[in-house]
């Protein structure tokens, strides 16, 4: 009877102990975000409300600024702030867009950075394989986003 009971006290510590274990991994990969807004910054995010910052390190959007911001000169439509994972990044450089690869004030992206990622090559991941393309932060995403990918795609893709 007694041994039966330590064996049981001792199941219940690993199932404890495997659940914790595992819900630090989970953790790891979707840390809580920073929701950082710049009165500096006009455009709006899908939800028509300000844009959020999508990273400052490594420091991204079109304008370096931290925010997937656009305007004329960006003709890759920088706008998708998204979590890069390692098939993502083949799967750019495959296409010719090496983000992995470090050149001058690039510092190339690895698996778990948020980068404002052109819209269309985004898109271009999800039709090619859904599993690729990246989740998103909705808040750091551009509304200008929506000209290129419909709002029913990206929410099932929300950080």
């Amino acid at each position: 009877m007694e041994r039966e009971k330590i064996l049981l006290i001792l199941f219940f510590m690993l199932i404890i102990f495997i659940m914790s274990r595992s819900k630090k991994k989970n953790n790891k990969s979707r840390k809580k975000r920073n929701k950082k807004t710049s009165k500096s910054v006009k455009q709006k995010n899908i939800k028509n409300q300000a844009l959020t910052e999508c990273s400052v390190d490594p420091l991204t959007g079109f304008n370096r600024n931290g925010y997937c911001t656009t305007d004329d000169n960006d003709h890759g439509t920088h706008t998708v702030c998204g979590q890069v994972t390692d098939d993502f990044l083949k799967y750019s450089k495959s296409k010719g867009n090496d983000l992995i690869t470090k050149r001058g004030s690039f510092p190339g992206l690895s698996d778990g950075n948020f980068w404002c990622l052109c819209a269309m090559r985004w898109k271009e991941a999800y039709d090619h394989d859904p599993k690729i393309a990246p989740l998103i932060d909705l808040d750091a995403t551009n509304k200008k986003t929506l000209e290129y990918i419909g709002n029913d795609i990206l929410e099932n893709y929300k950080y």
